[in-house]
């Protein structure tokens, strides 16, 4: 067999992108089929609903729980202050009073004369879902969300961190090669997605962080370096939810990796426009790739030809990365293509390549876990 298809990472100038925009619980769409957005456009929403504060209203009062509704100054429903009286007994020929307060503002939504607790929940927070691209709205999803659309140019890297920004693409390293530095990171790029060259250094990852750069792009990062920033190791699981200000992308893999110059080319074709950063990485089933999205003012007919034309093939001789363990980042060519199927460790059997690492040695690895590098 002398082709077979392998997705790989997506490096286009012009191509269509779709991004589905869903609530994590259903809510209301704003915006209908057809609607220009931006990607600060809120285009659905929903309510969280508040915790629930159970009150112990009768062991307060000292009463049985079925005493409980005869003391009640609320119902079910009502909406109480932090403070309000919730119930009140007499004694004494009503001399002396006994209350119990709301600890806390919310509505009244449960009354038990079994347990004698009075269930109070919190105000719901509202959740926005803005569009996070610059587009058109092609698909309302009635009570979730919508799908976005654009013509533009998308960049996937390898490995992310850091979640969905907007900021204007500022190319600061001079060349693929070089490393951005502490000394590279000045005030001025505060709100800007900077592009670098081979590595990023940690005191430059945390100096980027404090004067308020949105995004990084850079070839690679040593992962001592990431560790340190984000102050705990990186499992397996998705990345993007991390409590940081910032958002990194990294292109080609971990330690200092020359970015791709048709990446580094196509990065800095696009300086001074504004661009919508990812950082969530899945690299197991269900691949999601970190990415940066700019919207141009490009026909959808001319970016669908583009995105067909650069479908990828694997050939012999074919540069790939690999992109699992234990070969995670090595870059390689295609020796091999056997065309039966082979029968791996785990019990799973897949279509195989052969691969010629950069020390000469040969591995063989499923196909599914190579991407191809751009010539």
């Amino acid at each position: 067999m002398g082709n077979a298809y392998t997705p790989g990472l997506k490096v286009s100038p012009y191509t269509i992108v779709r991004r589905t925009r869903r609530l994590p619980l259903k809510g209301d769409v704003l915006v209908e089929a057809g609607s220009d957005v931006a990607p600060d456009t809120v285009v659905a929403r929903a309510a969280l609903p508040g915790l629930m504060q159970s009150v112990k209203v009768a062991a307060q009062l000292g009463i049985d729980a079925d005493e409980l509704p005869g003391t009640l100054v609320v119902k079910e429903g009502d909406a109480v202050e932090k403070g309000q009286i919730l119930a009140a007994t007499k004694s004494f020929f009503g001399i002396f009073k006994t209350e119990v307060k709301s600890p806390l503002a919310g509505k009244v939504e449960t009354i038990s004369s079994v347990s004698g607790n009075v269930g109070i929940r919190q105000p719901s927070s509202p959740v926005d879902l803005t569009a996070y691209i610059s587009g058109k709205v092609s698909e309302v999803i009635a009570g979730e969300g919508v799908i976005v659309e654009t013509a533009g140019a998308l960049i996937q890297g390898i490995f992310g961190v850091g979640g969905e920004r907007v900021g204007q693409v500022k190319v600061v390293s001079a060349t693929p090669e070089s490393n951005l530095t502490e000394a590279d990171i000045t005030p001025d790029l505060a709100g800007k997605i900077i592009i670098g060259g081979a590595n990023i250094s940690g005191a430059a990852l945390r100096k980027a962080s404090d004067v308020g750069v949105k995004g990084i792009i850079v070839g690679g990062i040593i992962d001592k370096d990431l560790i340190e920033f984000l102050g705990y190791d990186i499992g397996v699981a998705i990345t993007g939810h991390e409590n940081i200000n910032i958002t990194l992308v990294i292109t080609e893999g971990f330690g200092t990796i020359a970015m791709a110059r048709r990446t580094y080319e196509l990065l800095s074709s696009l300086e001074g426009k504004e661009g919508s950063i990812n950082g969530a990485t899945q690299i197991r089933a269900g691949v999601i790739r970190p990415e940066i999205i700019v919207p141009l003012a490009v026909d959808a007919v001319k970016a669908k030809a583009n995105e067909e034309q650069e479908a990828g093939n694997l050939s012999i001789g074919t540069p790939i990365r690999l992109i699992r363990e234990p070969y995670f980042g090595a870059l390689a060519t295609v020796s091999a293509l056997p065309p039966q199927l082979t029968k791996l460790e785990s019990g799973t059997v897949v279509r195989v390549l052969e691969a010629k690492l950069a020390d000469g040695s040969v591995v063989t690895v499923p196909r599914a876990n190579v991407e191809i590098m751009e010539q």
